[in-house]
């Protein structure tokens, strides 16, 4: 919860939310910009200031509960479809897309042994009173809510991109179902969460991406 985070990890969090929201968000918008949408453009959402993608709620659930969400990047898919079958899903995964970038980018440091993943366990679990974050505990947990953002993301229930990314790729037969269930999927996720189920989706894949990652 929010409230037992130490001084240095809140900071560590907030730091972390700013930046990989941000990236996400914009990673949707170039994408789409890309494919000759000039929604998000015309929008003010083309852009890496933060305050255009933050969303109150959305932020500050991800440091109370462990996940959140940004503003959702307005698109046309009839600008997306003139120019390419798959600009939608490509538009969807760019987000999930970027978080994962950004964690291997993090990860890098320790695998070159640049910085020490035992310096970040300390800073971790000795709950310091020191106010500023280590490098080291910083990028690991940039490296986890980045994976934590990805993964949650690729669920294949609307609103989230994973839900576009499985109408693409998943057979015709299947996409009845997913239409049936789209206008239910916020309450279908409050559901996962609350139940506790998410945890059992996202934990094995987190867990082992980490291990990859980092070691």
């Amino acid at each position: 919860m929010l409230l037992n985070l130490d001084p240095s990890t809140l900071i560590a969090h907030l730091f972390v939310l700013i930046v990989a929201f941000t990236f996400h968000e914009f990673a949707h918008a170039w994408t789409a910009n890309y494919f000759g949408d000039p929604t998000p453009k015309m929008n003010g959402r083309l852009t890496l200031n933060p305050l255009a993608h933050l969303d109150p709620i959305g932020s500050l659930l991800l440091l109370v509960a462990g996940f959140g969400w940004a503003k959702p990047v307005p698109i046309n898919p009839y600008f997306l479809q003139k120019r390419s079958s798959s600009a939608v899903m490509l538009v969807s995964l760019a987000g999930p897309a970027s978080n994962l970038l950004m964690a291997i980018a993090a990860a890098i440091p320790f695998r070159l042994g640049i910085v020490s993943l035992n310096d970040a366990f300390i800073a971790i679990q000795s709950r310091s009173l020191h106010i500023l974050p280590t490098i080291p505990q910083t990028l690991y947990i940039f490296i986890q809510i980045n994976l934590l953002l990805m993964l949650f993301n690729l669920i294949p229930i609307a609103p989230l991109d994973g839900e576009k990314v499985a109408a693409y790729f998943f057979p015709a037969s299947w996409l009845q179902f997913l239409d049936a269930i789209r206008p239910y999927g916020p309450i279908i996720l409050m559901a996962i969460v609350f139940l506790g189920v998410l945890s059992y989706i996202i934990n094995p894949p987190l867990v082992l991406l980490m291990r990859i990652l980092v070691g």
